[in-house]
């Protein structure tokens, strides 16, 4: 059975984004914690399900609560719920992503900024071969699933040590390697 999340989440987070401040927090709190038992659930029963098509090492529910220290909005609570799931082992990297909002809640796949040594094996296999992920990349499910590798950020010129004119240079150049799955609330 495909998990399904709770409506009264995003009933919550449609009061919390009108009522953005610490007093109504404070005087809903019993109201937030029921919420968070309710989306806790639906993270983990997403963790389950993902654990029977992959290795998962652990998942990470965040924090309702911003840090504000370098930002301009002051708003102290997040008004979306997010989870991220790591993939088991080291030879298993990049991961999953999961975030819940009444605006629009979406699942990414993949290495969204990776590490520097992640970022070049990558950007070397891309070098080496770009036909089998653009095989891939243009199969009807993916498209019809994913619509193609998120945009995303791409470096305007060439990466140090990789020749600008190379066939796979649009592949190379991407920062961000990830399928982005946007579901209507």
């Amino acid at each position: 059975m495909t998990p399904q999340v709770n409506p009264s989440i995003f009933q919550f987070l449609n009061k919390l984004k009108d009522n953005n401040n610490r007093k109504w927090f404070a005087e809903n709190k019993s109201y937030y914690l029921e919420e968070e038992e309710k989306i806790k659930s639906f993270f983990t029963s997403v963790f389950q399900g993902l654990s029977s098509v992959d290795y998962l090492e652990g998942m990470n529910a965040y924090r309702i609560y911003r840090d504000v220290r370098f930002s301009k909005d002051k708003s102290p609570y997040k008004i979306y719920r997010s989870c991220s799931y790591k993939r088991a082992t080291e030879a298993l990297r990049g991961g999953y992503h999961l975030e819940i909002t009444p605006d629009g809640s979406f699942l990414a796949v993949g290495f969204w900024q990776p590490n520097k040594e992640d970022l070049l094996r990558i950007r070397k296999e891309f070098e080496l071969d770009g036909d089998t992920i653009t095989e891939i990349l243009d199969t009807k499910l993916i498209k019809e699933t994913f619509g193609g590798f998120y945009k995303g950020h791409s470096l305007k010129k060439a990466p140090k040590g990789f020749d600008k004119n190379h066939p796979n240079i649009k592949l190379i150049n991407k920062k961000d390697f990830i399928l982005l799955r946007k579901f209507k609330n």
